[in-house]
């Protein structure tokens, strides 16, 4: 099964006019909520320092920017950028997981230590200002997490990447993490055979989690393909097609910051529509769409 791109591709791109968001916007996050599309997007200007901006939409196509980013980095270990939004609307707030990339020091918010590439969640109630609630774990460069939208036993529960795997963590209070445990590692000779990690958060489906991740391969072209877990014990898999469902094929997906990539980091399901909003090249923002149902048919028979 392949995703459809939508014509009007790419469907945000820099704004030269901001220097903040100069250079490369990418990496989205993307909920619909109360009839509106929110995107919270990867944002770099000429410093090269990843800022969050944020867009909102009707239709998922058009966007109106905010002028201003609604997370830059406020601390040592955030020094050099808050990456790569993932945010999961779950009772009633908004959860962001973001990465911080910086150098060692405590942070004045949330009073923990951490160094080098840490996983980071924030919380909020209208989307536009974001209060940190600490990291998933600290002392290991980790990323790509993302948060379930509904919990499992009673527990909050997230995605991160211990590389090159894909790991789920447990909360009570969306501060300490335990119960780490590796869901699924690479594949060799396949085109996630090399490192795979979490796109946006899951799809909550009857016959599972329906998630969409990346992986590359050993010529390091980014890739998107699916699976399934199980909805009680969401570290089993049930089904892993062994086939990608959307590669590096336009210009601008070839040709960027970092060539050859697709990267998609939110999934939100509207009118049945999955809508995959995806980094192009480290450069813009792409869409492609499929139907729920077709994309879940599909995983289960190829997986």
């Amino acid at each position: 099964m392949r995703l459809t791109r939508h014509p009007s591709n790419p469907v945000l791109m820099p704004n030269v006019f901001n220097d903040w968001e100069a250079l490369n916007v990418f990496n989205p996050s993307v909920v619909f909520h109360q009839g509106l599309f929110h995107m919270h997007y990867r944002a770099q200007g000429s410093d090269y320092v990843s800022r969050i901006g944020y867009a909102v939409s009707e239709d998922g196509i058009v966007w109106n920017r905010l002028q201003r980013p609604v997370l830059s980095p406020s601390a040592d270990f955030e020094a050099r950028g808050v990456e790569d939004p993932r945010v999961t609307e779950l009772d009633g707030r908004f959860y962001m997981a973001y990465t911080a990339y910086g150098r060692a020091g405590a942070h004045p918010e949330v009073g923990q230590t951490a160094t080098g590439i840490t996983p980071m969640y924030a919380v909020s109630d209208n989307l536009i200002t974001w209060q940190r609630l600490g990291p998933v774990v600290v002392g290991e460069d980790n990323k790509d997490h993302a948060l379930f939208p509904a919990k499992v036993g009673g527990r909050y529960v997230s995605f991160h990447r211990r590389p090159p795997s894909i790991w789920l963590a447990f909360s009570d209070d969306m501060r300490s993490w335990d119960g780490h445990v590796e869901v699924m590692g690479p594949r060799p000779e396949l085109w996630d055979g090399k490192r795979i990690g979490a796109g946006g958060p899951p799809i909550l489906t009857d016959e599972g989690w329906l998630i969409l991740y990346h992986g590359y391969d050993d010529k390091h072209v980014y890739c998107l393909g699916t699976a399934l877990l199980d909805l009680d014990d969401p570290s089993r898999v049930l089904k892993r097609p062994s086939t990608a469902i959307l590669e590096p094929q336009e210009t601008w997906e070839i040709k960027g910051d970092v060539p050859n990539v697709v990267f998609g980091t939110a999934n939100p399901v509207v009118d049945g529509q999955v809508y995959l909003y995806y980094g192009g090249a480290d450069r813009v923002i792409g869409l492609a769409t499929a139907p729920l149902d077709e994309l879940l048919a599909w995983t289960i028979a190829e997986g």
